[in-house]
């Protein structure tokens, strides 16, 4: 039995590291539109806009790797569901894992425009740290995780930053509002300027952005601008196929498709989660690792493997904020050690009385405790 697994990131890495551990001695080839080996995403908005360090995930795992080859179709071939690529080859298999990730939106006007970058690759980052190492004033558009962490690494370069959120309260969406604006402090605490409840209306400049236009007419100087308004999954080359495709290729909670031996894995998933009892879409390190031994479990057939907790991280300043869990809107909050005027903090998410999620800053041993408690107790997390 051969697998084919279409994406040489994280979770395409992580499928087949997966499948070896689990004795699977087959082939496998993984096809990759990046010319890069597979390597850690994370440090791309952090550590590497400092300078370049290790990213590699690994050795090849006795696999076959196309890399620098997108695919452009699914196939039907005699052996299996297969892929077609931008070459005109077809690599197929007994077992088709898809994860092709996801692109950065980007805004109307940003496309050709010297000096706005996006966040995606190895490359887009190494633009990003050359164009900071000499800009003077840098705008950052959207302030969730990924853009937070840009303009964190911006001011301790020296860079004047400002912060564009459409939203009125940045990372509500994702801590709840009281922890959103929390972590949105600080910016203000470090120099960086927040801006919410505006949007941009276009970019100034010639070849060269110099400045950004608000919704409220107002104008902030930019040698360099960077947006990060969240990301597309990358679905449209399959779009002729029988395959589900709603926000993501569509799967059950073991990552399998509507299509037999066609499984999808990561960022390009949106898979049923019973404890939201419903399709969900992460985009998450953690997620694309568990979702790949899901899918490794099915493709050997084993017991579906244990699906942990959502759980991510982000350095911002030099504080660790982390967590783990599924909240939801409604969830009470309850602080467990420190407070928002303390230099470290944890909080409980509580539903009907039981702990769902845990939210910390700079408090690892603690915020580890509860997230192992809550992991303990599945029941808890699907409650309505």
């Amino acid at each position: 039995m051969s697998v084919v697994v279409v994406g040489a990131s994280l979770a395409g890495f992580s499928l087949v590291r997966d499948l070896r551990e689990r004795g699977y001695d087959s082939e496998v080839t993984v096809v990759g539109a990046e010319v890069h080996p597979p390597y850690d995403r994370p440090p791309l908005s952090k550590e590497f806009l400092h300078g370049d360090i290790d990213l590699t995930l690994g050795d090849d795992l006795g696999a076959h790797w196309i890399l620098g080859q997108s695919a452009i179709g699914i196939a039907s071939t005699a052996i299996g569901p297969g892929v077609a690529l931008d070459n005109g080859t077809v690599v197929a298999g007994q077992s088709l894992v898809l994860a092709t990730g996801a692109r950065a939106r980007t805004l109307p006007g940003a496309r050709g425009l010297s000096g706005v970058h996006t966040l995606r690759t190895i490359d887009d980052a190494r633009a990003i740290r050359a164009a900071l190492s000499v800009a003077r004033h840098a705008v950052i558009i959207g302030a969730g995780l990924i853009g937070s962490e840009i303009a964190s690494t911006a001011a301790t370069l020296g860079v004047q930053v400002t912060i564009v959120e459409l939203a009125t309260d940045p990372l509500a969406g994702v801590f709840g509002p009281q922890l959103g604006a929390l972590c949105a402090d600080l910016h203000a605490a470090h120099g960086v300027q927040l801006r919410t409840g505006v949007a941009v209306t276009g970019f100034l400049g010639g070849e060269r952005v110099s400045a950004v236009r608000l919704t409220d007419g107002s104008l902030l100087p930019a040698d360099a601008v960077i947006v990060g308004i969240g990301a597309i999954p990358n679905t449209e080359w399959a779009q002729d196929s029988p395959l589900h495709i709603d926000n993501g290729f569509v799967t059950d909670s073991c990552c399998r498709t509507a299509v037999p031996g066609i499984y999808a894995i990561g960022d390009c998933a949106r898979a049923y989660q019973d404890a939201l009892g419903a399709h969900h879409r992460s985009e998450h390190w953690s997620n694309a690792t568990a979702q790949a031994r899901v899918a490794a479990a099915a493709i050997v057939g084993e017991p579906p493997a244990n699906v942990p907790n959502t759980y991510f991280w982000s350095r911002q300043y030099g504080r660790m904020i982390q967590f783990a869990g599924h909240r939801r809107p409604g969830d009470a909050v309850r602080f467990i050690d420190g407070d928002p005027s303390t230099p470290s903090c944890t909080a409980l998410y509580e539903r009907a009385g039981e702990p769902v999620a845990v939210f910390a800053i700079d408090n690892a041993r603690l915020f580890t405790r509860y997230r192992k408690q809550i992991e303990r107790r599945p029941a808890a997390i699907a409650t309505p």
